[in-house]
């Protein structure tokens, strides 16, 4: 079962909170849309996913939020027990 929140972001704050959510733990993915809904790119994390291995994941949000200004970002987590 999985838990999903939506944020709605501008340019470079949609980078700090993915980072901060990552850091949080418990992430299975990450969803990226635009204000009017289409969703732009989607990055599932799979446990054991850290360090350099998420860099060309950061590099890819930190391009696509300065493309695309305003978007919002659909985290969808593990359920905790």
């Amino acid at each position: 079962m999985s838990i999903k929140e939506s944020f709605n972001l501008h340019g470079e704050n949609v980078l700090k909170k993915i980072k901060e959510l990552i850091a949080e733990g418990n992430i299975r993915k990450i969803t990226i849309s635009d204000k009017s809904g289409k969703e732009i790119a989607s990055f599932p994390l799979t446990i054991g996913v850290v360090g350099a291995l998420l860099a060309p994941v950061f590099a890819a949000i930190g391009a696509l939020a300065a493309l695309i200004g305003e978007c919002t970002i659909t985290v969808e987590r593990d359920e905790q027990e």
